[in-house]
């Protein structure tokens, strides 16, 4: 238990530290896909939260964690779906973000270290919460990748599209695991 309880403050510290970065850069520069990875790393930082709260509150509350960690992913979805669109619509060209680049690429080093780390907590407490947390967290190494994609192809080619693109292939991966941490299928059977 101490180990998942040191893992769920890691995630909240540097998922904060990513949201406020994530954040900022994706207003300033007009980045659907770097804002949208914020709140991807805010919800990170609920998910850590609710496994804390989980951790600490016992067996009995597996089922609500795991229902807030789905309804996480489940707005973060609807949230980038409708700005993607509505950016493609407009035409709505965001600046050129290095420091989200940057972001991107220091994510995706970090997050596979930390789901996998996860991923054994979660498989000797036996929580599918935490196990759902870990998938979470792969999540945003997946969300790393593909807001790189955006950003690098906006910032080397001036494909202003690509970002709002990256967006919405950012909505499945996101809106599949909100439906199946829903209704509990997040297992460890599939590491």
């Amino acid at each position: 238990m101490q180990r998942g309880t040191h893992l769920a403050y890691v995630t909240i510290g540097w998922n904060s530290l990513e949201a406020i970065i994530a954040i900022g850069a994706g207003v300033v520069a007009g980045s659907i896909s770097l804002v949208g990875f914020g709140f991807d790393s805010l919800i990170e930082v609920s998910s850590g939260a609710v496994i804390l709260w989980r951790l600490f509150s016992g067996e009995h509350r597996e089922e609500l964690a795991l229902k807030l960690v789905g309804a996480s992913f489940l707005a973060l979805a609807a949230y980038i779906a409708f700005d993607a669109a509505k950016s493609l619509w407009f035409r709505e060209a965001p600046a050129e973000s290095y420091l989200g680049i940057i972001l991107a690429i220091l994510s995706l080093i970090v997050m596979p270290l930390l789901a996998s780390a996860k991923r054994k907590v979660a498989a000797s407490l036996k929580s599918d919460a935490m196990h759902a947390d870990s998938r979470q967290t792969d999540i945003c190494a997946y969300l790393s990748a593909i807001l790189l994609i955006g950003l690098g192809l906006n910032a080397l080619l001036g494909w202003w599209w690509a970002d709002p693109v990256a967006g919405l292939a950012m909505v499945p991966i996101v809106a599949k695991e909100g439906i199946e941490a829903l209704k509990g299928e997040t297992c460890c059977d599939d590491d």
